[in-house]
């Protein structure tokens, strides 16, 4: 494979070794050029068709309209148009699961049950989800030979895939809130003192401090808590800056943000979150990918979207 020459100019150990003390680790030009411009067409493509067929109001009218899309317009940077795109994603959601409805106010729903915006920054950002049902030959990066051992070291082999999402940061955008990821976020403080997910992300664009690099703050997985609310920058925070075709590394329980893009063109990434096994995936692989490509997986990708990783159905 034209990967794995990568792995010989890599020292594994001193990347766990950070990624156990700062939280947080880059490995720089992890795919190779070709790798890299197929990819970037890959993602491209499905953001045009994505942007081009947005998701149509249903019509329908739910007694809690008004709360979800005064929950959207205050937790994220989303459009009239947007916040109406989520409430008729809710109302499918709800036509999905029976017709059942939240018992609590949507400010209370795990992230892992909740829609999250398409388009933010004002429409001026982007964010694909279920992006390996979408398009399935992106699937081998998920058991990466650089990446999948970082990961197996700090989740342990009993590991799946959380997410698999693409993100496009607009041009002239103010850059994300600091947090840790779900379900960290909705954690009783002092939070667990090992990471529940790792997130990687695959750099599509070259990272830099001007276009809206990850912030991260080296060494918060230590302090067991949520960082302040706001996008501010915070002392002794790292911009995780590196050339397209790197991946960065950091565990959900480091504090990172997405930074400010000051420039004309657009910041773009693959982001590929794994969880513990026991944990609820955040999204759905099983249910959704295509039945022709299934069979064509190792039986580690088939681990790692989820299958033979549920309850077994009682006879």
């Amino acid at each position: 494979s034209s990967d794995l020459p990568v792995l010989d100019n890599i020292d594994m150990e001193k990347l766990k070794n950070q990624l156990a003390e700062d939280g947080y680790a880059v490995i720089e030009n992890v795919l190779d050029p070709g790798q890299l411009e197929r990819i970037r067409e890959v993602v491209a493509r499905r953001m045009e068709h994505e942007l081009a067929h947005p998701l149509q109001p249903d019509g329908e009218r739910h007694e809690d309209d008004d709360e979800i899309r005064a929950y959207y317009k205050k937790h994220y940077t989303v459009s009239d148009a947007e916040a109406e795109r989520m409430v008729a994603r809710i109302h499918q959601y709800r036509r999905d699961n029976s017709g059942a409805r939240w018992p609590m106010p949507i400010g209370k729903v795990s992230k892992n049950f909740l829609h999250l915006p398409t388009l933010f920054d004002d429409d001026k950002s982007q964010r694909v989800w279920n992006l390996l049902n979408k398009e399935p030959e992106l699937i081998p990066l998920i058991e990466h030979p650089v990446v999948l051992p970082m990961v197996q070291h700090v989740m342990g082999e009993d590991c799946n895939l959380h997410d698999f999402q693409s993100t496009s940061i607009g041009p002239e955008t103010g850059g994300g809130a600091w947090h840790v990821d779900a379900p960290l976020g909705q954690i009783k403080e002092p939070l667990p003192d090992f990471p529940l997910t790792l997130q990687n992300v695959w750099m599509l664009d070259d990272f830099t401090a001007d276009n809206g690099a990850t912030r991260v703050m080296p060494g918060s997985h230590k302090l067991r808590k949520s960082p302040p609310w706001g996008s501010a920058p915070l002392e002794g925070e790292v911009t995780l800056t590196a050339p397209a075709g790197s991946v960065a590394i950091w565990l959900s329980n480091t504090w990172h943000r997405s930074g400010p893009n000051h420039t004309d063109r657009q910041r773009r990434a693959i982001l590929c979150n794994y969880n513990v096994s026991w944990l609820r995936n955040f999204a759905d692989f099983t249910s959704t990918l295509p039945a022709a490509v299934v069979p064509t997986l190792s039986e580690r990708a088939k681990y790692l979207l989820g299958f033979g990783a549920r309850a077994p159905l009682t006879r």
